[in-house]
């Protein structure tokens, strides 16, 4: 959660003096420029290998905003004193990157991911369509549409598990590469909208302003639903040529190391459904996630190495990002409370490429009087336009920790995965609009 509980609210007021503000709004300036130059420092660590180690962990997406989140503290303790910055600190409501982590070590455990895979086969057999194109098709389509049940970052988490091998490896087109990444976050983003549960901008207005999941699929839901499929179908036509063999594929899903037991398989189902029945109480998720951690030991033939390292950046990322979007509310609030309907939709899906765009709607439920035609504008642009940065919604860091091997240099640049993102936000904003 991006937004703080209002319960401390109390101590986020105490701390917006002007110099806190200008000082926490600067960082967070710096920390966006800071996600658009990564691969400048992974070019660095290249040209002076002496300091690789340095540059490279500058060049991580993951790391931008923890690190920033952690000067932020610094200097609001050399500001106003270090028992109010640890104060802001603990005020912050973690729950969001505690359950990302949580979520995306399971969904992209061996059993999970494999029981997956093996539906998205048998689909793809009873298909009359090429097995690659259709399989790909699924990942870019079904699966983010998966996320309003298992939450978006789930769905992102086995989608790019599922789609790392067949179109970003070194033998795709680096622009194509964009473009599909582009699709996957924008159809992620908006494919949690048929719940109210699943996609973090919902859930922040959703009790506030009534949304249930009824709603949401009435509301927002088909129209998103459309946006994927049609976003997902363009992408895979444009990749077909590109895409490896069905025998390849086949090879991929072969040997007895991709054999697991249906009992250790169901085991991890219901551990992840779990998770995900209980993602707001991390007191539970956590409790269950020791299990899972102890589980994966007595049945090690099972498992794959999980993804800890991965989890545990995004997790510092996200955390980052409600630290230092915290303090972003005094110059982000007067924006979004003076825009009529349509220009919020338009206020909002630029925003959101500055800022996760839960934090956008959580901001928005604090406006007192908000109409529905504003509130419907203000969650449609936000979750539009959630592809366009790493940072524009929370799945998106973990797609990156996910998939920038991929890429060249290692590393996935901000300019290209905006280009790549702009036709399906073009797509997924005329759906919300026009439809």
């Amino acid at each position: 959660m991006v937004g703080p509980p209002r319960d401390s609210l109390t101590t986020l007021y105490r701390m917006n003096t002007p110099l806190i503000q200008w000082i926490a709004a600067t960082l967070f300036g710096v920390a966006l420029l800071h996600t658009f130059s990564v691969k400048f420092f992974e070019r660095l660590s290249h040209r002076y290998p002496r300091h690789a180690g340095l540059f490279h962990l500058l060049g991580e997406v993951e790391v931008v905003f923890g690190f920033w989140a952690m000067v932020l503290i610094v200097a609001m303790a050399l500001a106003v004193g270090g028992p109010e910055a640890l104060s802001y600190a603990e005020s912050r409501n973690y729950t969001e990157p505690l359950f990302v982590f949580v979520v995306m070590v399971i969904a992209a455990s061996r059993p999970v991911l494999r029981t997956v895979m093996a539906v998205v086969a048998t689909l793809a057999r009873i298909t009359p369509l090429p097995t690659p194109l259709v399989t790909a098709w699924l990942g870019l389509a079904a699966v983010p549409l998966l996320g309003s049940l298992i939450t978006e970052p789930a769905a992102m988490t086995i989608a790019a598990l599922m789609l790392a091998p067949q179109i970003f490896r070194p033998a795709m087109p680096e622009r194509l590469k964009y473009l599909a990444l582009g699709v996957l976050f924008v159809n992620v983003s908006i494919g949690g909208t048929l719940t109210s549960y699943a996609a973090p901008p919902v859930l922040m207005v959703a009790s506030t302003w009534g949304w249930d999941s009824a709603f949401m699929l009435a509301t927002f839901g088909w129209k998103a639903a459309v946006a994927v499929l049609l976003n997902a179908s363009v992408c895979a036509l444009v990749l077909r040529r590109h895409l490896p063999s069905a025998d390849a594929l086949a090879a991929q899903g072969s040997g007895d190391a991709a054999r697991v037991p249906m009992s250790v398989a169901a085991v991890h189902m219901a551990l992840l459904a779990g998770v995900v029945l209980f993602a707001h109480h991390p007191v539970v998720f956590l409790g269950m996630f020791l299990m899972f951690l102890g589980y994966t030991q007595a049945y090690a033939r099972h498992q794959s190495p999980l993804i800890l390292k991965e989890a545990l950046l995004v997790g510092f990322f996200l955390a980052g990002l409600v630290v230092l979007g915290g303090m972003q509310q005094w110059w982000l609030q007067p924006i979004v409370s003076s825009l009529e309907p349509l220009a919020l939709f338009a206020g909002a899906l630029g925003l959101t490429a500055l800022t996760d765009n839960a934090a956008l709607t959580y901001l928005g439920s604090l406006i007192e009087g908000i109409t529905p035609a504003a509130q419907y504008m203000l969650v449609g642009g936000a979750v539009a336009g959630g592809g366009l940065t790493v940072i524009a919604n929370a799945p998106n860091p973990a797609g990156v920790a996910l998939l920038k091997n991929g890429f060249a240099d290692e590393t996935i640049g901000a300019g290209g995965l905006l280009l790549g993102a702009l036709g399906p936000t073009a797509v997924a904003a005329a759906a919300f609009l026009l439809l």
